[in-house]
């Protein structure tokens, strides 16, 4: 019984593996679709939308099988519900990669407004905290679930910084706004993206440590 138990919270955490590294590769693709304004490698993230959806209906359904065979307490039970909302958090990270590549679609065969430089950067990160958090979930490590929360704020300056940059330009010449805006938004939603790592690494020490800190309750 309890040799079953262990495997199948193998797979689980083998499938949530899977989409995780899926969704990294949608993240990574949508940010070089925009770079070489391609809409083949856009179009490839969008349709790889699919599997990822069908993923998320397969960790779903994992999980309310293992709880009614298992009827898992304590520790176990945490780490099941958890594996739902990361679950949901790598659909929504997904959705987001597809939002990228539709701006990308939207600026194909028009010059960028500028050289991208902090938005590969901002896609890095997003990258980075995506798999570090999986990481971390994997391990039930909870010290590297908190190394991911604190690079959040690095998100968000990024973010800004990208905002403001393009405001800037757009405020001297309103004619560019068509090309601008696109990439306001593509700074937005790698943003969520790490948001959604960060909700990931909130849920991992929440399993590890019965503790809950998002919202700054630790802090």
């Amino acid at each position: 019984m309890e040799r079953h138990f262990d495997l199948e919270l193998e797979e689980l955490k083998h499938t949530i593996l899977t989409m995780s590294g899926m969704v990294e590769e949608a993240i990574n693709k949508a940010v070089t679709s925009l770079e070489k304004l391609s809409p083949e490698i856009a179009n490839e993230v969008i349709q790889a939308d699919t599997r990822i959806d069908r993923l998320e209906n397969e960790i779903d359904e994992k999980t309310i099988a293992f709880i009614v065979r298992n009827q898992p307490v304590a520790g176990d039970l945490r780490l099941i519900v958890m594996a739902t909302k990361i679950g949901t958090d790598l659909e929504r990270m997904a959705d987001l990669a597809v939002d990228i590549a539709e701006r990308a679609l939207e600026l194909t065969g028009q010059p960028l407004i500028k050289p991208l430089i902090d938005i590969p950067k901002l896609a890095h990160l997003a990258q980075k905290m995506t798999h570090e958090s999986i990481e971390s979930f994997i391990t039930l490590d909870g010290e590297l679930a908190r190394a991911v929360r604190t690079q959040d704020d690095e998100a968000d300056s990024l973010r800004d910084l990208v905002t403001r940059e393009l405001t800037e330009i757009i405020s001297r010449d309103c004619s560019v706004a068509a090309r601008a805006i696109p990439l306001i938004l593509v700074a937005r939603h790698l943003e969520r993206i790490c948001d959604h790592a960060t909700n990931i690494a909130e849920a991992v020490v929440y399993v590890a440590e019965a503790k809950l800190i998002k919202h700054g309750e630790e802090d």
